[in-house]
């Protein structure tokens, strides 16, 4: 048998070993057991971002609470609120309670829409995005809600120019009868063709049969008061409108 002779090494040396090439890990190779990043729920694109948009119903005493919930893209997710919002806008506002739940539905509904405008371009989806469509204030529904809202706008300062302008019925002399109350003085002698709350004080002679009470005295403070058994005039026949006389009788 053939016989090799024995190789040395130099003290503390080991013989050369071979190592494979040095390889670089794959940057997008995805962990032992992780799930991918899930995608948008309409059409599976990335960059997506978990989301609820909500909407409203209202039809006289029933309501209806809308909402869709998922990850949404960019594009799916605005064409989401903005179809949600404008069907809010207009079929929100029909039930008593409904008038208080669509502005914070539609203000909940700004959270939603600030998440999705700050995903990049939607990528990678099974299936093309959703539309967004027009924006929320150019879409017919919007201009539904918008005019009656413009309208009350300018109709609130007309009634209170209106309210302004009317005359107040307690404000200087009234009407009775078709004709502008007198002014009492004192000493005047008048008769009632009316009853107490509804007065209709007619100024006579005094030395006339027909008449009832004396003006005696106006009451011009808080402090001053009729005699015993005296009635009071209305208001309405004061110089002032917020004076009032004590009307004794003379029978």
């Amino acid at each position: 048998m053939q016989q090799y002779p024995h190789q040395q090494y130099p003290p503390h040396q080991y013989p050369p070993q071979q190592y494979p090439p040095h390889q670089h890990p794959d940057p997008y190779a995805q962990p032992y057991g992780a799930a991918p990043a899930p995608g948008c729920v309409f059409c599976g694109a990335q960059p997506a971002v978990q989301a609820t948009v909500r909407g409203h119903q209202g039809i006289l005493y029933v309501m209806r609470f809308l909402s869709r919930s998922g990850m949404f893209c960019r594009s799916c997710g605005l064409a989401t609120y903005r179809e949600m919002s404008a069907k809010t806008l207009w079929q929100g506002w029909w039930s008593p309670l409904s008038v208080a739940i669509t502005p914070l539905t539609l203000l909940m509904n700004l959270g939603p829409r600030a998440r999705f405008r700050k995903l990049g371009p939607p990528m990678g989806g099974f299936r093309p995005s959703l539309d967004p469509g027009k924006p929320l204030t150019r879409r017919p529904e919007a201009m539904l809600f918008l005019i009656p809202m413009a309208l009350l706008a300018l109709l609130l300062p007309v009634l209170f120019v209106i309210g302004l302008l009317a005359d107040d019925p307690y404000d200087g002399p009234t009407t009775t009868g078709g004709e502008t109350a007198q002014t009492l003085s004192v000493g005047d002698c008048v008769r009632n063709d009316g009853d107490w709350h509804e007065q209709d004080l007619q100024t006579l002679d005094c030395g006339s049969a027909d008449a009832q009470f004396k003006v005696t005295r106006i009451l011009r403070s808080t402090g001053e008061q009729c005699a015993d058994g005296d009635y009071l005039a209305d208001t309405k026949y004061s110089s002032d409108g917020m004076t009032t006389s004590c009307l004794t009788p003379l029978r």
